[in-house]
């Protein structure tokens, strides 16, 4: 089996967010791989070690996404690829589920594409879903547990309400969550692997695309105002003075 963990790389977990020229900035924080992702990259290895076949982790970005990729190497995936280019200044969760579409197709051979929960930095958690109307193959989301029989794959979806299972005909794309379990930590042998991987990376036109224009784009993001905020401490010879004072203080600000 023929199994694909999508990834990104975002900025590590402790960075600050903040507004600069009117676009969000997460300053020089350092970029990690996508914890949810981390989920994904597990639940694909699960399946590797009940069914055999193989993981390749696939994430679009800038060249720097290489050592989110090498994370997914080292935890055991049999290869990665990145998908980059100049072009892609924007990119929505429409675009790139256009990109990762025509990168899946082009790997060709897939049984099973599988996505974490959501992303850190944007957390919209529908790109799995786009990707899988662009593919034309089922989707399967908030997978908690996963199991592939006889051609088919079904999952324990972990919901509000409670526990849902359902299943779908391969090849299909798959979300998951935490439950699918702790993500194994990267072995002394699969981070030497991973340091020495050479990973491919596709152009646009490798993978026979163009640059998609963004759907969803942030204009402008607006600062709050900054609200200053007094605080006076009323003292007195006793409570009840304090209590007299306190009244006449709400009453003269018309609290009450």
């Amino acid at each position: 089996m023929k199994i694909i963990a999508c990834i990104k790389q975002v900025p590590d977990s402790e960075a600050k967010v903040k507004a600069e020229g009117g676009q969000v900035s997460w300053g020089d924080a350092p970029l990690v791989i996508n914890p949810f992702d981390e989920y994904a990259v597990e639940g694909a290895l699960q399946q590797k070690e009940a069914s055999g076949g193989t993981v390749t982790a696939l994430c679009i970005g800038p060249e720097s996404a290489k050592e989110a990729l090498k994370h997914a190497l080292a935890m055991g995936a049999d290869d990665a690829i990145l998908v980059s280019d100049p072009a892609l200044t924007s990119l929505d969760t429409v675009g790139a589920a256009r990109l990762l579409a025509a990168a899946i197709n082009k790997i060709g051979g897939a049984d099973m594409v599988v996505f974490g929960r959501q992303t850190l930095d944007d957390g919209s958690g529908i790109t799995a879903a786009q990707t899988a109307r662009v593919l034309g193959w089922p989707m399967l989301g908030l997978a908690g547990q996963i199991k592939v029989a006889d051609g088919s794959v079904k999952v324990e979806r972990v919901i509000e309400e409670g526990r849902q299972i359902v299943s779908a005909k391969l090849p299909a794309v798959l979300s998951v969550v935490q439950s699918i379990g702790e993500p194994r930590y990267p072995s002394f042998m699969g981070i030497r692997k991973a340091s020495k991987a050479v990973i491919p990376i596709w152009s646009l036109s490798d993978i026979g695309a163009s640059a998609p224009a963004p759907i969803v784009s942030r204009a402008e993001l607006i600062t709050p105002p900054t609200r200053e905020v007094k605080c006076e401490i009323i003292t007195g010879e006793s409570p009840a003075e304090i209590a007299d004072k306190l009244a006449d203080k709400i009453i003269a600000e018309k609290v009450l």
